[in-house]
């Protein structure tokens, strides 16, 4: 699989990425990052259109973000408050923002975004040079399961609903750890394709990227509620400590 444009998955869907968001638990996660941040400032990697973002500022935080798509940063500026956020437009794994915070975050499976283990390891040393001492990293993806996969690929019905039905389709490259998938979204209005790119990796693996950068793991959750990560968990909240 060749090399893939992080930002390439904004242009793609930024004009209906809030509606494939709704079913997130956006409201939970909001109260876990804001019992960690403190009293923050918080830096977001990959802030989109400010689902986390915009309700962590309505609690009196002080946020920043960094997104590699301009076209999602637009949706976010349109919301009420949008625009009193400090956003940059760049590469999150080496761009960098003035300040020091109290928490920084990658949510979302949005580590996965970056093209390879060289840019990750890049991202987690980036989040600590703009933690204060005993400042939080927090990254929230989905752990892989190869097992799904048939001869390199899958077919999976993500969700249906009577308005919305949504499928993917997924093709994997073990030996690089890369995923190409592309969602299928079909509504009363019509068909949506919504591709993407992913250098997946494991928890271990993250938490080796969070010691290279100085920062040790403090909490790891199978879901915002703080549920035990399990052996038969398929996702995780995991907490680095600088």
């Amino acid at each position: 699989m060749p090399a893939f444009d992080a930002s390439a998955y904004g242009r793609s869907i930024a004009d209906i990425y809030d509606a494939t968001v709704r079913e997130l638990p956006t409201e939970r996660a909001v109260e876990r990052l804001h019992e960690l941040a403190g009293d923050g400032p918080v830096l977001e990697f990959g802030i989109g259109t400010g689902r986390l973002a915009l309700p962590l500022a309505a609690r009196g935080l002080g946020v920043a973000g960094i997104d590699g798509s301009p076209e999602m940063v637009e949706v976010l500026r349109a919301k009420p408050g949008g625009e009193d956020i400090a956003v940059i437009v760049g590469d999150f794994s080496a761009t960098t923002v003035k300040g020091r915070f109290g928490l920084v975050l990658l949510a979302a499976n949005t580590i996965y975004a970056l093209p390879s283990q060289d840019d990750q390891v890049r991202c987690f040393r980036n989040a600590a040079e703009h933690l204060r001492p005993g400042g939080r990293f927090v990254v929230e993806a989905w752990v892989p399961n190869l097992n799904a996969f048939q001869d390199g690929s899958a077919l999976r019905l993500l969700s249906m609903s009577e308005d919305v039905v949504v499928a993917e389709a997924a093709q994997v490259f073990p030996a690089e750890q890369l995923m190409r998938t592309t969602k299928v979204r079909m509504t009363a209005e019509g068909v949506r394709l919504l591709p993407a790119n992913h250098r997946y990796a494991w928890p271990a693996e993250l938490d080796l990227m969070a010691r290279l950068a100085g920062m040790e793991l403090e909490h790891r959750w199978s879901d915002w509620d703080g549920a035990p990560f399990t052996d038969a968990s398929t996702a995780h909240v995991s907490v680095y400590r600088l």
